[in-house]
């Protein structure tokens, strides 16, 4: 079981219309076929991600909280969708949030389909 997160460049939709921006950047560059390199602030959140944590294909001591890798093949254009252990969600998710808002960037998590950091996680 895994827990999943979105993180996009743009703007921040208001709650109610995050759920709708997710799908269409979903649809748009994570389904599509073709492969769409990621943007240089989508590659500088997952260096940021990965100087925390080690990625999934380094990880000889069973501690990456990562469900797949390597953990930038997830991203595509302005957006990543990754997965994460559910075992570590709590904790990594919030860190995540939060290091994607420190860069002006949206974080959309599916499974609350809300917008994080949330007022209570800042």
């Amino acid at each position: 079981m895994s827990y999943d997160l979105a993180v996009w460049e743009g703007e921040c939709p208001a709650d109610l219309e995050a759920g709708q921006a997710f799908e269409q950047l979903y649809s748009q560059f994570i389904e599509s076929p073709g492969a769409t390199p990621p943007t240089p602030a989508i590659r500088e959140y997952v260096a940021a991600l990965l100087a925390t944590w080690v990625d999934l294909t380094a990880d000889e001591n069973d501690s990456s909280p990562w469900s797949a890798g390597p953990l930038i093949n997830e991203a595509s254009g302005p957006i990543i969708y990754f997965a994460m252990r559910y075992s570590m969600a709590d904790e990594v998710s919030a860190v995540c949030a939060r290091m994607a808002a420190d860069r002006g960037l949206v974080c959309f998590d599916p499974q609350w389909n809300r917008l994080r950091p949330t007022a209570d996680e800042t």
